[in-house]
């Protein structure tokens, strides 16, 4: 069943339409990487204390959305939708704000992947299972002021880490072996799948900074000034991804969120995990 469900997220990724610019037919993603989680995995809970108790595991996901018709959940289900190299290429020039493609990428592409969200639930509500995309539950909600910055009730990016896709850089994105630009999405069910293997030693194996002490070279990318040795900061980063980047070229861009992603392309992570001395294979 694994490859069974993996084909069908392949295949919506590659023939459906909305990942597609308007009047080029290139697809704003290039074919995913996919994993799987027990939705029991004990992760989720250590979550609570790496990110907060507001944090919920897939458990009191579904719990606090479904109070009223409650399911037991199995699997969570992650994937990686990575940046075409065309999108990427014409954002490593840029040094103040995002590209025309990678805005349009952030803005269409992401409702895209709302798409694939809500598809593969009902792919699965198909065939018998019980289904739910977390950031369309009404349980998701975002957190202005925690412990850990800008956070919300479920994050792609944690999900992904514990179904073996990647780990965490410098500036908080995922580092994939498909590299650090994409988007991220999941799908819980009751439906019960091998979970994915891990293979990396711990969670920031992927990134030259944190394995090596070297690189470091999103800080240099970041126009903001929102990263540094110590890490990233998050009001920095939104603020200018979510204030001055819009003000600037939303309305020239036609979108209405336009991301930024400097710090995810010219970089040595952009495409795929940098071996330098890597402590396992890669």
């Amino acid at each position: 069943m694994e490859r069974t469900l993996s084909d069908e997220i392949c295949r919506f990724v590659r023939e459906e339409s909305s990942n597609r610019f308007p009047g080029s037919g290139e697809r704003y993603f290039d074919d995913p990487l996919i994993g799987f989680a027990a939705a029991t995995d004990l992760l989720f809970t250590e979550y609570k204390s790496v990110i907060g108790e507001f944090h919920l595991t897939p458990v009191e996901l579904v719990a606090a959305s479904t109070p009223e018709d409650p399911w037991a959940p199995a699997t969570v289900i992650s994937w990686v939708l990575p940046i075409n190299d065309r999108t990427r290429a014409s954002n490593r020039n840029e040094t103040v704000y995002p590209s025309r493609a990678w805005a349009e990428t952030r803005n269409f592409g992401e409702q895209f992947n709302s798409a694939l969200r809500r598809h593969m639930v009902g792919w699965l509500s198909g065939k018998g299972h019980r289904a739910a995309a977390p950031q369309l539950m009404p349980a998701w909600r975002e957190m202005g002021e925690t412990a850990v910055g800008i956070a919300s009730a479920w994050s792609e990016r944690h999900a992904a880490y514990a179904a073996g896709l990647g780990t965490f850089s410098l500036n908080d994105a995922l580092i994939t072996s498909k590299g650090i630009a994409h988007r991220l999405g999941s799908v819980i069910t009751d439906l019960k799948l091998e979970p994915s293997e891990r293979p990396y030693p711990e969670r920031r194996s992927n990134c030259l900074y944190y394995r090596e002490g070297t690189c470091g070279a999103c800080i240099g990318r970041c126009p903001a000034d929102a990263l540094s040795r110590g890490g990233h900061d998050k009001y920095k980063c939104r603020s200018y991804v979510y204030g001055t980047i819009p003000d600037a070229v939303a309305e020239k861009y036609g979108v209405t969120a336009t991301g930024c992603g400097l710090c995810q392309t010219n970089v040595p992570c952009e495409g795929g995990i940098p071996v330098g001395r890597s402590p396992y294979p890669v």
